[in-house]
């Protein structure tokens, strides 16, 4: 009994591995897969870590100075070049270090901190882009998938109703026109599948060139929430950078404004002379900025007037989002109504059409030809249906997927 047990576990373990292999690609994978294995989104988190880095630096106080010299050293007569022969040579030794107020080190660490928040902007921006065109890669797969199950349907039809009429040529309702008309539309599905087919490869090594593997079987993509105005203008990459930009702009003209009050250099030193006492030397060095209207305040001005300029960049940037989530919330709102009406208007129509048509020829009042005309009428009728719904998946794509807070998180 227990070696029974054991066959079994053994041959469900090993079973595992191929129910793995069956279930089909899903979207949620290939977005996971894309930002894993994603160059842009490894720059992005490089950049973002060694911005962090700088950051722990900048408040901190510069390096002391070592000052090491010999002062009065004679360079001529019976002395010269001698360090203990005279008694003014003096060799000396001393430290001196610049001194930033806890204020100004504040002001530069804040600063710092503003750069580490534009790069993790940047870094979410490569990450956003990056499950961005891996989602549209994924629809323009999966629909063409869809397309090439659809032309393959039309291509069947077309040789069964070719061989049916082949077959009823020897009876009184037989038509050689119907061959030859059958004929040529079985050979126009088998282009058509061909057509579809090289499309779908196309969108496939686009597909793998994000995830990094073939998957032939894609699962439906799944509704998501649309984004409001508000949030998509607040998440918009563009939006949320230069905002992050004019937060730098900012910190650095409060970095440019400090240089009114100059940084104070303290130095001590001991000097050691031949038969008479050492000496200490202390002192502070204090820059004097004689016109700062003219220098310092210059420097500030200028960098307040980047500030000014963000600010406007950032303004323009967000009506610039706030417009394009209009104008891609009407494409959808659009495609959404061209859809139904589509669907009621002519698919269900062509699916009517082929039932009629299909009884007429049952009871011999039509052809195959006119069944076959049926059939792929129905099929075109759908395959514009797959390519509005493409069109609408991939405008919510853009919706969903382009600002930062929704894209990355989800």
């Amino acid at each position: 009994m227990q070696t029974h047990f054991l066959r079994a576990a053994a041959s469900a373990a090993a079973l595992l591995p191929c129910l793995a292999a069956a279930a089909p690609f899903t979207l949620e994978t290939a977005l996971d897969r894309a930002v894993q294995r994603s160059e842009a989104a490894r720059s992005g988190r490089a950049s973002l870590q060694s911005a962090a880095e700088s950051a722990r630096a900048a408040g901190q106080l510069p390096d002391p100075t070592l000052n090491v010299g010999v002062d009065n050293l004679p360079v001529t007569g019976p002395d010269r070049f001698s360090t203990t022969r005279d008694s003014m040579t003096t060799k000396r030794i001393g430290f001196s270090q610049e001194w930033v107020s806890p204020e100004k080190r504040a002001v530069r660490q804040s600063a710092a901190q503003a750069v580490v928040d534009r790069q993790a902007v940047l870094n979410l921006t490569a990450i956003a882009d990056t499950r961005l065109q891996t989602a549209l890669a994924y629809l323009d797969a999966f629909y063409a998938g869809e397309a090439l199950k659809l032309t393959t349907l039309m291509e069947h039809h077309a040789h069964e109703e070719l061989e049916a009429a082949r077959g009823r040529l020897a009876s009184p309702n037989g038509s050689g026109q119907d061959v030859l008309v059958l004929a040529g539309a079985r050979g126009t599905a088998e282009d058509e599948s061909a057509d579809v087919e090289q499309q779908r490869s196309a969108s496939m090594v686009l597909l793998e060139r994000w995830v990094g593997l073939q998957a032939d079987d894609l699962a439906p993509p799944n509704e998501r929430p649309l984004p409001t105005q508000q949030d998509y203008v607040d998440a918009a990459p563009v939006v949320v950078a230069l905002q992050r930009d004019a937060a730098v702009a900012r910190e650095e003209a409060a970095v440019t404004a400090t240089d009114r009050s100059p940084n104070w250099t303290w130095a001590v030193s001991y000097g050691q002379r031949t038969g008479y006492s050492d000496m200490v030397t202390f002192g502070v060095s204090i820059p004097i900025p004689l016109s700062p209207g003219e220098r310092q305040d210059r420097d500030t001005a200028a960098k307040l007037a980047l500030v000014d300029k963000a600010e406007a960049d950032l303004s323009e940037a967000t009506r610039a989002a706030a417009a394009e989530y209009r104008g891609l919330l009407s494409d959808v709102r659009r495609l959404q109504e061209r859809i139904e009406r589509y669907r009621v208007g002519v698919v269900t129509p062509a699916t009517q059409r082929i039932s009629v048509a299909m009884a007429a020829y049952r009871s011999n009042q039509t052809s195959l030809v006119t069944l076959f005309e049926a059939r792929h009428a129905e099929v075109d009728a759908q395959r514009k249906l797959l390519t509005l719904q493409r069109d609408l998946a991939k405008a919510e794509a853009r919706l969903t997927f382009k600002p930062l807070a929704l894209g990355a998180a989800r």
